[in-house]
């Protein structure tokens, strides 16, 4: 997962990657450091092709302002420059991944 610190970098990857999860999270924020982890290894194994970004809003206030992030943590994916899933504070990470199975499965032809 890389660490993302400007808007423009993140812009850039929402509208270019095929697929995207942008985890934002803070470092003081230890429902973050438990969850990002996981991610990291369910994305790894079931969506191999998609690309993830972390964004750390105790760090980079600006981006997280300008996304309207106010709470963390914030988990949003994007398929080809477009906004298909956002989860806030309190998520099931297992209802995450099924989420995401369809519109990746199309996108890659793996349905």
């Amino acid at each position: 997962m890389k660490d993302v610190i400007t808007l423009e970098e993140l812009q850039s990857l929402q509208y270019e990657a095929e697929a995207l999860l942008v985890l934002y999270g803070g470092s003081e924020c230890n429902v973050c450091h438990v969850i990002k982890p996981q991610i990291i290894e369910q994305i790894s194994a079931r969506y191999p092709k998609m690309q993830m970004v972390y964004v750390d809003c105790h760090k980079t206030t600006e981006i997280c302002s300008q996304n309207g992030i106010f709470s963390l943590p914030v988990v949003q994916i994007y398929f080809t420059g477009q906004k298909f899933i956002e989860e806030v504070r309190s998520f099931s990470i297992g209802k995450l991944m099924n989420d995401i199975q369809r519109p990746y499965g199309m996108l890659f032809n793996e349905v």
